[in-house]
């Protein structure tokens, strides 16, 4: 399970509702920054998900509105004397930018923390071991964006009247068949996995894109999400001008996801220029089980 907090969810210019993007991605212990727009920090502590364990975040882009919130993050934590590695994963030209911020503040080749960067490529990112994280690239104007997908595997459960009808007794050998690996009962007999495992249950995939000028590309990459976050900063009344920005429509990432199996679309990049309701409307005309995100908005997938 993957629980989400949006943190920001407005367009490059923000509102007194919507922060600057930022989204936090947690599963079991581990907790994901995706993207930091300014004022994150403080949306952390709106949300009540405070600064504890914030040690990696993931870049879509390099646009300001998504990484100005970097310094003033990093200053908190500094002042907080957190002695965490922070990790940040950004295709190479994201990370120049960051460099060069940071630079700015606090002097050439420093930080207020101790930091890591880890440049993106497509294909996986890192393992955790009960999710990994991968990444492809998109299209967005002049930059080298990435989109970010989470991916829980399935899990294939123990049946207990199998395990009865061969006469496993409890035990230790119970978690040895549960964790893929075969045993010998008392009398000889050796009892396989698949003699006891049900069908795979439970894998979870979310997918989070930023600013993007085209769905192209795509299919092959949210197919069959669970959940998929992406942009909605225009109506498709302004297509034309969607097109000179580089971002999608409503309608456009609502037949994106109807296309390809997703099971639930949540927009987000919201333009101050139109209401909720009207994206939403847009969208649900082609998906229905769509949503417009919210700052503090709290999604469990």
């Amino acid at each position: 399970m993957f629980n989400l907090t949006f943190l920001g969810t407005s367009a490059s210019v923000p509102s007194a509702e919507r922060n600057h993007p930022g989204l936090l991605v947690e599963a079991g212990s581990h907790r994901i920054l995706v993207d930091c727009g300014e004022g994150t920090q403080r949306q952390l502590l709106r949300s009540g998900a405070g600064f504890r364990r914030l040690d990696r975040l993931l870049l879509t882009h390099g646009h300001l509105d998504h990484i100005l919130g970097i310094p003033g993050l990093f200053s908190t934590f500094r002042l907080r004397r957190s002695e965490d590695i922070v990790t940040i994963h950004g295709s190479p030209g994201t990370l120049d930018i960051v460099v060069r911020m940071l630079a700015g503040l606090w002097g050439e080749g420093r930080a207020p923390i101790r930091l890591e960067l880890v440049q993106l490529t497509p294909g996986p990112v890192f393992d955790e071991g009960e999710f990994t994280v991968g990444c492809f690239p998109i299209r967005h104007r002049d930059t080298d964006s990435y989109a970010f997908v989470f991916e829980s595997p399935a899990r294939r459960h123990v049946r207990p009247d199998r395990l009865a009808a061969l006469g496993v007794p409890d035990g230790p050998v119970r978690k040895d068949l549960a964790q893929g690996r075969s045993i010998r009962l008392a009398d000889g007999r050796i009892i396989d996995p698949e003699n006891v495992l049900g069908p795979p249950q439970g894998g979870t995939k979310l997918v989070v894109i930023g600013d993007t000028e085209t769905t192209d590309g795509l299919a092959e990459h949210i197919r069959a999400a669970d959940l998929l976050v992406i942009e909605a900063t225009f109506l498709a009344r302004d297509s034309a001008v969607a097109r000179d920005y580089g971002h999608l429509t409503a309608a456009e990432a609502a037949s994106l996801a109807a296309a390809n199996g997703v099971k639930q679309l949540i927009l987000t990049h919201i333009s101050g220029r139109y209401s909720d309701e009207e994206i939403l409307a847009e969208a649900t005309n082609i998906f229905p089980n769509s949503r417009v995100a919210i700052d503090l908005d709290r999604v469990a997938v």
